[in-house]
């Protein structure tokens, strides 16, 4: 088999209206930012080759100097994000390395993915083609149509998706090309590889992988990272 290589998008856009405007990305957790927790994370994983950050532009200089700061050697380059998450990814990925067989995409604002954790993803999506990392789902999920319960699902069959989401790299082409060819556009990248009946392997994670969407969630990182070390 071919060697597994990997480039991998970190998510850093978003307009940070529930954080009340603060950027999360550039937040400090524990005295390090939030996006570089992320970029950390894929640092000493050996099968990725390369690290893009997609990113608001008033926000790119920083990112950069950032990552010079903390030594974050696979860091490639960041650029402009679009109006979507999906236009992001795809700004990012337009400057990958056409040689890596893999496309990792991850959110910024997952600082406290477990490196293990990535690895056996890439692992996964080495053998299946593409892979996601998810946990169980805890409470009890309700269909609601019109503001009244229509039906409960099995909760055992339902999973909270995660990032990192990893494709080979023809599964995530065919995906952008399908949904710019019928003008779909998907707030989940691993909806571009079902578009085209790609299987997507779940591979488990932990409830630490949060994504930090509001102040609140910033006070439970702080307590999920001292619990971590």
């Amino acid at each position: 088999m071919n060697e597994i290589t990997v480039s991998a998008i970190i998510a850093c856009g978003g307009s940070s209206a529930r954080m009340n405007g603060v950027n999360k990305q550039l937040l400090k957790l524990d005295g390090i930012p939030v996006c570089i927790r992320s970029m950390l994370a894929f640092e000493g994983i050996e099968q990725v080759s390369e690290i893009i950050v997609s990113a608001r532009e008033q926000d790119i200089p920083t990112i950069k100097q950032l990552a010079e700061d903390y030594k974050i050697t696979k860091f490639k380059c960041a650029v402009k994000g679009g109006g979507t998450r999906q236009q992001s990814v795809f700004a990012a990925f337009m400057q990958t390395d056409k040689s890596t067989r893999f496309i990792a995409v991850h959110d910024g604002a997952r600082p406290l993915v477990d490196s293990e954790h990535i690895k056996k993803c890439i692992k996964d999506a080495s053998v299946f083609g593409g892979a996601v990392l998810g946990v169980p789902v805890k409470d009890t999920v309700k269909l609601v149509d019109g503001g009244m319960i229509a039906d409960t699902l099995d909760r055992r069959k339902l999973y909270s998706i995660q990032t990192p989401q990893i494709f080979r790299r023809d599964v995530y082409v065919k995906g952008i090309n399908f949904a710019r060819d019928n003008e779909l556009d998907f707030t989940d990248d691993c909806q571009l590889a079902e578009a085209v009946g790609a299987k997507i392997n779940l591979t488990l994670s932990d409830y630490r992988n949060i994504k930090i969407t509001t102040p609140e969630d910033l006070a439970v990182a702080e307590v999920l990272l001292r619990n971590i070390r």
